[in-house]
């Protein structure tokens, strides 16, 4: 690695690459956030108390921030970038919403790269699939790589294709979570948590529903508000190709509704046996 990278936002995917890549004083960071800035110290990265600190030499730029702020952070950083650097944003936002941040970095002299991260970054880590489109996507990919992620592909030249590959798989995903809320809350309810589980395991055993529904929920109690968010832009894609979200607008609800609470107790008994 031997450009600089900054890291605007560093919460836990950037916390995660930075310790995992072992970048160091290779990367600074940046985070509103001030309370972040003990992880950064952590992880031996530049901790700056700016943004234009964090991209004034940065040749590499990692958007790593909430879905809401992604927009407003490519326009109010943007004008800060070094000329040609490569503004990676990795947040789970709709494809509008990445041509509209587009616009900004590519006004302002930068190249903007639509990169959808396509599963958690833990347990993951550098090897975490990240799909890359945009003008300057193979540039950006073979930077990436020199930066240590493993599984890199280009899919094209157009900002929003990794974005939209990334929000209608969603669709899938947030709302199987969703659905489990669903059904474990209602038999939990009802006392029939076993009974149900059970006769799922008859028609589908792949993997036990036991374990399968207590990594559901743990998935949307631990991170349901940021998964909620990422389903709204997952709407706003459906929307914007003219297919109602009607399913993705309950998972929305669903997901908020469980962030941060305790998961039913049945599904973490049943899973521990």
């Amino acid at each position: 690695m031997e450009s600089l990278i900054a890291l605007i936002g560093f919460g836990e995917a950037g916390s995660t690459f930075a310790q995992s890549a072992g970048w160091e004083a290779g990367a600074a960071a940046y985070d509103i956030l001030t309370a972040r800035r003990a992880a950064m110290e952590a992880a031996g990265v530049l901790v700056c108390a700016t943004a234009e600190c964090a991209l004034s030499d940065a040749d590499l730029v990692l958007s790593l921030v909430t879905a809401d702020a992604a927009l407003a952070a490519a326009k109010d950083y943007a004008a800060l970038l070094k000329p040609g650097a490569l503004w990676c944003d990795m947040n789970s936002v709709a494809p509008d919403t990445k041509r509209a941040a587009a616009l900004a970095v590519e006004a302002a002299g930068g190249h903007y790269l639509d990169v959808a991260v396509l599963a958690p970054v833990n347990p993951a880590r550098m090897n975490v699939p990240l799909l890359v489109s945009g003008a300057a996507a193979e540039e950006a990919a073979q930077a990436l790589r020199g930066a240590g992620f493993a599984n890199v592909r280009v899919v094209g030249a157009e900002v929003g294709r990794a974005s939209a590959i990334k929000m209608i798989r969603s669709v899938m995903v947030k709302g199987i979570e969703a659905l489990t809320a669903e059904m474990m809350l209602a038999a939990e309810a009802a006392g029939v948590t076993d009974e149900v589980l059970a006769s799922l395991d008859a028609s589908e055993k792949a993997q036990g529903w036991a374990a399968r529904a207590a990594y559901n929920l743990e998935r949307m109690t631990t991170h349901g508000a940021r998964r909620a968010a990422e389903m709204e832009e997952s709407a706003k894609t459906l929307i914007s190709l003219g297919v109602a979200p009607v399913m993705t607008s309950g998972t929305v609800q669903r997901q908020r509704d469980m962030a941060g609470k305790a998961a039913p107790v049945s599904a973490e008994k049943v899973a521990a046996e």
